[in-house]
């Protein structure tokens, strides 16, 4: 439902009342209020809203749950197409491109549901998708967010990059997940289908209780895009919550739609908004010694892809950690507002380096 008024203040964290979490487990509309917020965000997708739209309209049951597509300033004809063509569907107008981060912002901060649910607009859900996403949320108060099994649009039966079985990080940064190390994804055998306590769920497909999201501070607007959903699950999980992935809930997710996973852009990103994350949320006694290694790890990175013949990943590298230093002002500000967690690492979190690891099976 759309909210009046601005978002609550900041404060502890809170779990949704008792009657809240019950109708999550057998979820339905309450005197006509909505349970669940189903938000796409939109810039310039009209091909893309035509041809995964419908999957979301087809398996999301209307009797407690909303979609809303929130634009960030499209000047193609997406709004048209869906009064049109989806009249169910709530149009959002942001006014123009925020980005991934600011974009969603924009769009929860209007929204009054007791969670949201974040998905891309290249992504083809299936037929009962949501049930087992809410009732994971709502029978532990102390999930915050989960995700589902993400595979990939055009190979049905692997896992997708973004997200896989469930998103993991080791020590230093290096995200990866269950059924994808890198950039190699698994076969889908049924190897990932128990349910599990993950570091991050995927940006693609996220369910997060809304109270928490806005505790939180929500997703972080410097990053633009790339790597902000796994700072806010780090930051949930600062917090003292969980971050869950339920495998009975399938999506097909297209991704690489709008960067290719080594384009210098993505790169730069990437290797920024990682830095920042570890800024952000390391504990005291370990930040100096992880970024120093992680910043040598970076450096031999773009060195190989300098011999390689990549001047253009080499210098994304650069620029990423320049930007970092540029920006350390504002991320000492907020690492004072970020709680840091009581153990370390964290569930989810490898106690080492993946690309370590993946050396030493290589040799």
């Amino acid at each position: 439902m759309i909210r009046n008024g601005s978002a609550p203040r900041p404060g502890s964290p809170v779990s949704l009342p008792e009657n809240e979490r019950d109708s999550f487990s057998s979820p339905r509309k309450e005197n006509g209020r909505i349970k669940v917020s189903v938000v796409i965000l939109n810039w310039n997708g009209r091909a893309l809203l035509d041809t995964f739209l419908p999957s979301v309209v087809r398996h999301t049951p209307q009797e407690y749950a909303e979609i809303i597509v929130a634009d960030n300033g499209s000047t193609d004809d997406s709004a048209d197409f869906v009064r049109t063509r989806f009249p169910e569907v709530k149009w959002l107008p942001l006014g123009r491109n925020y980005g991934f981060a600011g974009g969603y912002n924009r769009a929860l901060a209007q929204l009054d549901s007791p969670c949201f649910l974040l998905l891309n607009s290249d992504a083809e859900v299936s037929e009962n998708w949501l049930p087992p996403l809410l009732a994971m949320l709502g029978n532990d108060e102390k999930t915050a967010a989960v995700m589902p099994k993400i595979r990939s649009y055009r190979q049905r039966t692997r896992f997708e990059y973004a997200g896989a079985a469930g998103g993991l990080m080791d020590r230093y940064g290096f995200p990866y997940c269950r059924g994808r190390i890198l950039n190699d994804t698994e076969e889908d055998r049924g190897q990932w289908d128990e349910p599990a306590e993950i570091f991050w769920a995927s940006g693609a497909a996220l369910l997060v209780r809304s109270d928490l999201y806005r505790i939180a501070g929500g997703l972080d607007e410097d990053y633009f895009a790339h790597m902000e959903e796994i700072d806010l699950c780090w930051r949930l999980k600062n917090l003292g919550y969980k971050i869950m992935v339920q495998p009975a809930s399938t999506v097909y997710h297209l991704g690489g739609g709008t960067l290719g996973n080594e384009s210098p852009r993505k790169l730069f990103l990437n290797f920024r908004n990682s830095l920042y994350t570890l800024y952000k949320n390391l504990p005291e006694d370990r930040l100096f010694s992880t970024l120093f290694l992680r910043m040598c790890m970076d450096g031999a990175i773009a060195v190989l892809y300098l011999l390689q013949g990549h001047p253009a990943r080499f210098a994304a590298v650069v620029k990423a950690h320049r930007a970092f230093y540029r920006h350390l002002a504002a991320l000492r500000d907020k690492r004072r507002q970020t709680p840091k967690g009581e153990t370390f690492p964290p569930a989810g979190m490898l106690d080492g380096s993946l690309l370590w690891k993946r050396l030493r099976k290589q040799l």
